[in-house]
């Protein structure tokens, strides 16, 4: 049963017939997920927290820039600098303290959307890039679940409801991502302020109608809107046989990367390094240079597998433990990561800065000469 201030919150809710109280109970049972607490995800964070759904969970590793403060509407001067999902959050308890908030400060991942996406009844896509939106969209295939997804660009916005109850699914309207020279550049392209409002709640709209079983669902349509006619058009797509049921394991892991907007590998310095091998858990040392600089000097207990020889000695680099990509001075190990995240889906590499230079440089080097163990430690091609 509803609490007295719960009836008196949900009152205009339960005024409504198709809603009512039962309608309201399901609110607050219902656990949602919004992916990216951006410009579309703070209006969808609002509307569903001044609803009633009962646990929102926010998934965003950014922090607020001032620049998002043009449209990122739950925000403001004072949580500059700070985690966007940590900052939606307190926003949304203080619209609405009887919401509970999951906060999930962290990119989406190949290696952790199963994780991310299976306690929740319902995703929301507030991305901004194409890898996570099929990222999304392959996970809630295979975790059988609805996707809310919006998407913006300039002056236009659309919104669709996958994977609903058998529907159509992001891949039956787009197969696969658009290339380097389709897509926007992430970078350089702007939006006029106000349209991530509009766009957003309309997929807040579309997902109190799935949580609520009411009306007909944005599913086998796309909802265009063009802000500077305010003309809307609604186009019908069909499921497709085969693109429908492509899920995680199915799809292609360079779908889930952009290489037109790459951000540069994640880094440590030497002295970070050498603080992880003293760990109990110290990570796995790739060294991507050729076989003569590795016999010259290696790190002790690194693996050789040239950058050449990447794609063929892929299997030897583990995806469970953390791994540090090193080279002479850090170029060609930054390669090397960005085409085993594009081509394989690793999300566990991090760049060793300026490379074994670096490191050597540092004090009490124990890079040694390798004579004789990079036979016995290299990877080579089948």
């Amino acid at each position: 049963m509803l609490s007295p201030d719960e009836r008196l919150r949900y009152r205009r809710h339960l005024q409504l017939a198709d809603i009512g109280e039962a309608g309201q109970l399901r609110l607050r049972a219902a656990r949602v997920l919004v992916v990216g607490a951006g410009g579309l995800g703070c209006p969808i964070l609002q509307y569903l927290a001044a609803a009633g759904v009962g646990t929102l969970g926010i998934a965003d590793a950014d922090r607020v820039e001032i620049s998002n403060l043009q449209r990122q509407i739950l925000y403001g001067p004072a949580d500059l600098g700070q985690l966007k999902a940590a900052a939606a959050a307190r926003e949304v308890q203080r619209l609405n303290p009887l919401v509970h908030c999951e906060v999930h400060p962290v990119r989406v991942t190949p290696a952790n959307v199963r994780a991310l996406l299976a306690g929740y009844d319902v995703v929301i896509d507030g991305s901004d890039n194409f890898p996570t939106r099929y990222l999304l969209n392959d996970a809630c295939v295979s975790l059988a679940k609805p996707l809310v997804s919006g998407a913006i660009h300039k002056f236009e916005g659309q919104v669709s409801v996958f994977n609903y109850r058998g529907g159509p699914t992001y891949r039956c309207l787009f197969p696969t991502p658009p290339g380097p020279d389709e897509a926007p550049n992430c970078a350089a392209t702007g939006v006029l302020g106000v349209l991530p409002g509009l766009v957003g709640t309309v997929q807040a709209t579309e997902a109190l109608k799935v949580v609520l079983g009411l009306g007909e669902v944005l599913s086998g349509r796309l909802w265009l809107l063009d802000a500077l006619t305010m003309q809307t058009r609604t186009l019908r797509f069909s499921r497709h046989p085969e693109r429908s049921l492509l899920g995680l394991d199915a799809a292609n892991p360079a779908d889930y990367h952009d290489p037109g907007c790459a951000a540069p590998p994640a880094a440590l310095s030497a002295a970070e390094l050498r603080q992880r091998l003293q760990s109990a858990t110290p990570p796995f040392l790739l060294d991507v240079r050729e076989p003569n600089e590795f016999e010259a000097e290696h790190l002790p207990g690194a693996i050789l597998l040239p950058l050449s020889q990447l794609a063929a000695g892929v299997a030897q680099v583990p995806r469970q433990q953390p791994v540090v990509v090193y080279c002479r001075s850090g170029a060609r190990s930054a390669r090397a990561i960005q085409q085993l995240q594009a081509d394989f889906g690793f999300d566990n590499l991090q760049n060793l800065e300026g490379g074994i230079l670096a490191w050597a440089e540092s004090a009490n080097d124990p890079a040694r000469p390798g004579a004789g163990l990079a036979s016995e430690t290299s990877v080579t091609s089948a």
